[in-house]
């Protein structure tokens, strides 16, 4: 294990009562929920961009802090019928299906991109351009429907041509509210533009890694731990195709960290990767 920690982060970014449970190993920690997030990639004449959102302030989850898309997997992500609905199929090593099919949906619901084809092998529109797909987006967010139901109705197959898994975090043990989420690298389609959900987002912004990691440096973009790494580790790419190709195959290990005081605030201790 790493002696000392990787990052720290003020107080004022974190949930409430983060620093009073550091260091009080509960008895029985809360059973880490699945989640999945996604790392929208796209090009620029300066190089790759990456996708930050930021969370309102009322959420009980990291609340104000900028992160990639995501959240929980649902039940209805595992359907066994959505696997004839995408293309090409995750190998056997990687995440579950249900996995990248929620990180799909995920960012279907909260940028209105959805990762999709259809039979012609043209990628889906927008939802702000398309009112059918516009109509799809409200039903998920309302929970009156699932992926599943979208892509029956239609002719749409999912596209994981340009996606890859990039990391694995666990939420440390001592913390109530708990996720074990894969991260996927994917890139935004050509030609699309994002819309983003204000009942769940503030903000949105494309920013180079490098440029994300000194605003949050200089305190002007509060990020957690696993968002900052993930930047650290696509920050040297210079362009989508790098960073993809880059991940694709790779043994993506899980990280689970443990939480330290600092002077600054909270630390991050994480465990050294397994020697090949």
């Amino acid at each position: 294990m790493s002696e000392r920690p990787a990052h720290a982060i003020p107080t004022s970014w974190l949930p409430p009562g983060v620093v009073a449970r550091i260091g009080r190993t509960p008895v029985a920690p809360a059973p880490p929920r699945p989640a999945a997030t996604i790392v929208l990639l796209r090009d620029t004449a300066a190089g790759p961009e990456v996708l930050l959102v930021r969370r309102h302030h009322g959420s009980a989850f990291v609340p104000g802090a900028y992160v990639f898309p995501g959240g929980r997997v649902d039940g209805s992500d595992a359907d066994p019928g959505l696997a004839a609905r995408v293309r090409p199929l995750p190998g056997p090593a990687g995440p579950e299906l249900r996995f990248w099919i929620a990180a799909v949906r995920e960012l279907f619901e909260e940028t209105g991109v959805l990762l999709a084809r259809d039979a012609a092998g043209r990628p889906a529109p927008e939802s702000g351009r398309d009112p059918e797909l516009a109509r799809w987006r409200e039903e998920l967010l309302a929970d009156a429907a699932t992926l599943a139901d979208l892509l029956a109705a239609g002719t749409w197959t999912i596209d994981l041509t340009d996606s890859v898994v990039c990391a694995h975090w666990i939420t440390p043990t001592v913390e109530p509210r708990r996720y074990d989420t894969r991260f996927f690298l994917a890139r935004l389609p050509a030609r699309r533009e994002i819309a983003t959900d204000p009942r769940e987002m503030t903000d949105a912004v494309w920013l180079a890694p490098r440029t994300a990691l000194e605003r949050c440096r200089a305190g002007r973009l509060p990020m957690v731990f696993p968002t900052i790494r993930t930047l650290e580790a696509i920050a040297p790419f210079s362009s989508v195709d790098a960073a993809l190709a880059a991940f694709r195959g790779r043994t993506i290990h899980p990280v689970l960290p443990t939480l330290v005081r600092t002077p600054d605030g909270v630390g991050i201790i994480v465990d050294d990767p397994p020697t090949p």
